[in-house]
């Protein structure tokens, strides 16, 4: 047998400190509202004529993300109408679940926008007792993967779970004494409050690209030092613009996990450069079948099929390296423009734009050579091009090492809920 870890005790959510409790979900709610743990209307309740344009905001399974509120969602009914369905009123600072999706039971704390918000029927109220648990602590335990996967054997169906409100008050739950519950929250609200401005700040450095990309491709901004006549360019006549012929052959079959030679396709592409750690491999005849899209560093990538118009500048190659169907490589002809120029171009509302009036009216799955004829740029001399794009890369750069930070603080918070909700790290002394 296993030796048991002194000071702790086994549960059936699994190994715990002792002087921590198991309790039902049921025992969270409020005991003085009689409808602290509750779901939504039916849709007999609430019918698509009850909509307004304005009034009280109906809380939707959109606005209820992983941890998380999405505001992007609205929908709204009258006050009258929300006054009919008082048990499903919600308020700010409540804790709402989700019934359905992936996963279930996800939870997000309703911010303090609106006076009140009507519950969809998909949703779950829950409005703690505050003299036993912490309401953080409380939401970060729905959020933990020990907890949702427990949510997720409580669950029906096959294709799309769904927790019931009977099933979701049985389910166990840790319950530590309130100052460790408080301790618990606080140290996690200081992680998430840590990566929520990094999220900040990634989309502020994102959005000042966006604008800087925007003034100096189009030279609206001018780098000192530079005055010289920018020219039309016309990404037909100024490129090499090449692509397997169809699949010559070649099917899935054939990729390998390992190898010598490189085959790119679309879902390579991560914010505009390929991960390599995602590709597959061909053998050499194939790699050597067509030497029109033999990559180069330096190239640049365009998506043709499927998701169309994605762009990535090969800026390493780690090995030799070719194309599956769905993949333009472009380069310039006669110097005509530098590279990483213009692939920031592609990357740019300019490119964008003609994306859009390309596809309008229209579904467009597929690009052809001949859909780039009418598509044109301005450029400036060469070592101007060089300059602003050095620019923007410096930018990305930059952005990129944010989101690392950012990735690492989620990966910390990850470690923390992990250590802390199971009792393994303990922020105060036992009582």
């Amino acid at each position: 047998m296993k030796e048991m870890k002194v000071g702790y005790k086994n549960t059936e959510i699994g190994l715990i400190p002792e002087d921590w409790e198991v309790v039902s979900f049921n025992q969270l709610s409020n005991p003085n509202d009689k409808h602290s743990i509750t779901g939504g209307p039916f849709g007999s309740n609430l019918q698509s004529k009850d909509y307004t344009l304005r009034g009280i905001r109906i809380i939707q399974l959109q606005n209820i993300g992983n941890g998380k509120f999405h505001d992007d969602y609205e929908i709204f009914t009258s006050s009258k109408k929300a006054d009919e369905l008082k048990s499903c009123n919600i308020y700010p600072g409540e804790i709402i679940l989700s019934k359905m999706g992936d996963p279930v039971a996800r939870a997000a704390i309703l911010p303090n926008i609106d006076k009140r918000y009507l519950m969809c029927s998909d949703g779950i109220r829950l409005n703690v007792d505050e003299n036993y648990y912490d309401k953080k602590f409380v939401f970060y335990y729905i959020n933990f993967e020990k907890f949702r996967k427990i949510a997720e054997s409580f669950s029906t169906g096959s294709t799309r779970k769904r927790i019931g409100l009977s099933h979701l008050k049985q389910i166990p739950f840790l319950k530590p004494s309130p100052k460790e519950q408080q301790a618990i929250a606080s140290a996690l609200s200081d992680i998430d409050e840590l990566i929520a401005n990094l999220e900040k700040l990634v989309q502020k450095k994102i959005d000042i690209k966006t604008a800087t990309m925007q003034q100096l491709l189009t030279g609206k901004k001018r780098l000192s030092g530079f005055n010289q006549k920018w020219s039309e360019r016309y990404m037909t006549q100024d490129s090499y613009l090449k692509a397997r012929i169809g699949w010559q052959g070649l099917t899935t079959a054939e990729y390998k996990e390992t190898g010598k030679y490189i085959l790119i396709t679309g879902t390579d592409f991560k914010n505009g450069r390929i991960d390599w750690d995602s590709c597959c491999y061909v053998e050499q005849e194939r790699y050597e079948q067509d030497k029109n899209i033999q990559i180069q560093e330096g190239d640049i990538l365009l998506t043709k099929d499927g998701t169309i118009g994605k762009v990535a500048y090969v800026d390493k190659l780690p090995e030799l390296a070719t194309l599956n169907s769905g993949v333009f490589v472009i380069r310039p002809l006669n110097n005509s423009y530098y590279p990483l120029y213009f692939y920031y171009v592609l990357r740019s509302k300019i490119f964008g734009d003609f994306l859009n009036k390309l596809q309008a009216g229209s579904t467009i799955n597929h690009l052809y050579q001949k859909d780039f004829i009418h598509f044109s740029f301005v450029a400036p001399q060469i070592e101007e091009q060089k300059a602003i794009a050095k620019i923007l890369f410096d930018m990305d750069r930059e952005i990129e090492s944010l989101e690392k930070q950012l990735e690492k603080a989620k990966l910390v918070k990850i470690g923390m809920m992990q250590e802390l909700l199971t009792g393994k790290t303990r922020l105060i002394n036992k009582e």
